[in-house]
């Protein structure tokens, strides 16, 4: 009996791991890139939105108070490598045919997210002094659960 419900604890614990985003996954695409680079503007297509809602998975982002509304899948859409960021601002923001929103985890594993601030309902997030060389896991998610096409736009200034 003992050994079921350890089980059952178990499968619990691993069903619930996978309802958030995860940083610790690769994104579906990775890329290597420098701040120099992205000086000159990156496009990305994705298909934005998810199945986890934002708000049930307790995450907590530096710049927004409250539960962070959206949905998004699991792993990162984006696993970006980036170096050489020391004296550059490092913007992302979306492009997108929904409500679409947007979830950072820094090199610094530190969270942000964003809903509308690059416009007609699309995020923008601007890192203005990033936490350095690393990876930059995104997420771009839907503010209703929706899908639609999208593009992540990366760029420093």
């Amino acid at each position: 009996m003992r050994l079921f419900f350890s089980a059952v604890i178990l499968m619990a614990t691993s069903w619930g791991a996978q309802a958030c985003p995860d940083y610790q996954l690769w994104g579906n695409e990775r890329h290597e890139l420098s701040g120099s680079q992205l000086y000159t503007p990156q496009r990305f297509n994705v298909t934005a939105g998810g199945q986890y809602n934002l708000e049930n998975c307790g995450l907590r982002a530096h710049n927004w108070t409250g539960p962070m509304p959206g949905y998004v899948i699991g792993k990162p859409d984006f696993s970006i490598t980036i170096n050489g960021i020391k004296g550059y601002q490092l913007e992302f923001r979306v492009e997108s045919q929904c409500d679409s929103t947007l979830l950072i985890n820094t090199a610094g594993t530190n969270w942000y997210f964003d809903d509308d601030d690059n416009g007609n309902a699309d995020p923008k997030i601007r890192l203005t002094r990033p936490g350095g060389n690393g990876i930059y896991d995104i997420w771009i998610g839907t503010f209703d659960g929706s899908q639609c096409n999208a593009q992540l736009i990366v760029e420093t200034f």
